[in-house]
């Protein structure tokens, strides 16, 4: 019995540490949070859906670093599977583990410093619903 928690235990905390490591940079941030207003059966387009429009980027070195780093990283995790062609995103088979972290954000708006929403279009747009 103490094996089997520990085994859970360990496994559990390497998901959550996968979770952060997948919102640890803003362009996967904004493909996950775009998936999550999205419906479940709807992909979205990139780079578009990771660029966060209150702060100005080189779409074309975004668009490299996606194919090259955020994307497959996101794959391989399992939240997302994407194409090169179109360039766009979808809820891969664990999206639902990272999903969760947006979710709950969502729901706490109110509750949430404003230091970390005003400048978040998304935040603020949830804060001004609730």
């Amino acid at each position: 019995m103490t094996h089997q928690r520990f085994e859970d235990g360990k496994r559990v905390v390497e998901r959550w540490d996968r979770c952060f490591t997948a919102v640890s940079a803003e362009p996967r941030r904004q493909i996950i949070a775009s998936l999550v207003d999205a419906s479940p059966t709807e992909s979205v387009s990139l780079p578009e859906s990771a660029i966060n429009p209150n702060v100005p980027v080189d779409a074309e070195r975004l668009r490299i670093e996606l194919h090259h780093n955020h994307l497959p990283m996101l794959s391989e995790m399992e939240y997302i599977e994407w194409d090169a062609d179109p360039f766009e995103a979808a809820r891969g088979r664990r999206f639902d583990e990272v999903a969760v972290i947006f979710e709950s954000l969502y729901s706490a708006t109110t509750e949430i410093p404003d230091s970390l929403v005003v400048g978040c279009e998304t935040l603020e747009r949830k804060r001004e619903t609730t």
